[in-house]
């Protein structure tokens, strides 16, 4: 007698996802990332040194809000990843965790629009990153759900395009609103637009109820643990993407000061939109055709490593070159290496999963590698920034780290 055939949810997709779904999901991926960054951008810069008590630095301020807030997400990504596994909705398993993430993160913007203190600010950055970060570990894992190995390239190309959009567009509502409040209000109506067409024109792969794993917490908890033994492809590719984007980070964190403090910018929030804008073209420009170009040569780590050398040398030339021109050639720069790397390594990392029945929490346990460099970032550059050398050590520092992330793609043995 043959065995009865796995559910399509639990299977390796060999159909090819429509362009339709593609362009849906790659739309609800940019209006999350307006709502996180218009925030990150500009918002939560200006409101920390708004509310910042009499002798404490807005740096400061900024570091201790995005550092919290980042902690959460660690958590909150693997976490809700794990729940979409074992949501057995007749909408599927993604679908409801992508609308209930962004009816919470716009709620969560809106109380963050409203905080009068540090507290508040920190509180309502933690349930914005709680919420949304829902709705993104859903997102995420719907792609091994729907696209076969060959074509992840090019659907990462077209989440990493709508995801650059998604920061140009978040951190253009949040210059343009009209003030604080009104950034935030805005980029929280534009979060939960971007995501209904998916919700309500889609529908993920479902879990019948019979095959749903029990939800025990011992169990779920047990499951987040990833042997790097038994897994070091998986191993090493977290930890690519980690060092590169602690080293992105690194270079981003305090551009609205770098632009205000060093360069002595007049118009320092218009500084961000254009360098924004300016890394958003160049992106636009690579992170498509990067992922369609390692699809059709069948390979992904010569272009993580290619990208990642790119980036190094865009913050190398923050730190070496500090002038306005200087830090137009650098956007230009990341955006070429991001693009690369944004398509590519997503690709390689859902081809380095352990188990199809995991993938929303294996996929979330991964994203921590997007996550912690948000709390390591203020931690590290904080304390370059005031006592060791300034944004000139800061941005060579941030060059190193992610030169090291590039070379140590090598090591993954499972993925050309």
């Amino acid at each position: 007698m043959s065995r009865p055939a796995a559910p399509e949810a639990l299977t390796e997709p060999t159909e090819r996802a429509g362009r339709g779904w593609t362009a849906a999901l790659s739309l609800a991926n940019g209006a999350i990332w307006v709502g996180w960054y218009g925030p990150l951008q500009i918002l939560l810069a200006l409101q920390a040194a708004e509310l910042a008590p009499p002798g404490t630095a807005k740096e400061s301020v900024l570091a201790w809000v995005t550092g919290a807030g980042a902690v959460v997400s660690m958590v909150a990504n693997p976490l809700f990843g794990a729940l979409s596994d074992r949501t057995a909705s007749r909408f599927g398993r993604r679908s409801p965790w992508i609308l209930a993430g962004v009816l919470g993160g716009a709620g969560a913007l809106v109380l963050l629009a409203g905080a009068g203190t540090v507290a508040g600010m920190a509180l309502g950055w933690c349930l914005v990153q709680l919420t949304l970060n829902a709705a993104f570990a859903a997102i995420t894992a719907a792609v091994p759900d729907r696209a076969p190995h060959g074509q992840r390239g090019a659907v990462g190309g077209w989440l990493g395009a709508a995801q650059i959009l998604g920061v140009v567009a978040g951190t253009g509502l949040a210059t343009v609103a009209g003030g604080v409040v009104a950034g935030y209000l805005a980029c929280a109506g534009c979060t939960v637009l971007g995501a209904l067409p998916y919700v309500l024109l889609h529908r993920d792969p479902a879990l019948p109820a019979g095959r749903r794993p029990a939800l025990r917490l011992r169990a779920l908890l047990a499951g987040f643990r990833i042997s790097p033994r038994r897994h070091p492809d998986l191993a090493w590719a977290w930890l690519t993407r980690f060092l590169i984007n602690l080293g992105n980070a690194l270079a981003l964190l305090y551009l609205l000061y770098y632009l205000r403090d060093v360069l002595h910018r007049p118009d320092p929030d218009g500084g961000v939109l254009v360098l924004t804008a300016v890394n958003a073209v160049t992106l636009l420009g690579t992170v498509v055709l990067g992922g369609f170009w390692s699809d059709r040569v069948g390979r992904r780590q010569p272009f993580v490593l290619g990208a990642g050398v790119i980036m190094t040398v865009a913050t190398g030339l923050l730190a070496g070159w500090q002038t306005w021109p200087g830090a137009l050639c650098a956007a230009a720069l990341l955006g070429v290496g991001f693009g690369v790397f944004t398509s590519v390594d997503f690709a390689l990392m859902t081809q380095v999963l352990p188990a199809a029945a995991d993938r929303g929490k294996d996929l979330g346990v991964i994203n921590i590698a997007n996550a912690l460099p948000q709390v390591a970032a203020p931690v590290l550059a904080a304390p370059i920034v005031q006592h060791l050398g300034g944004y000139r050590v800061l941005y060579g520092v941030a060059a190193g780290i992610g030169l090291l992330g590039a070379l140590l793609v090598r090591r993954i043995r499972g993925v050309a």
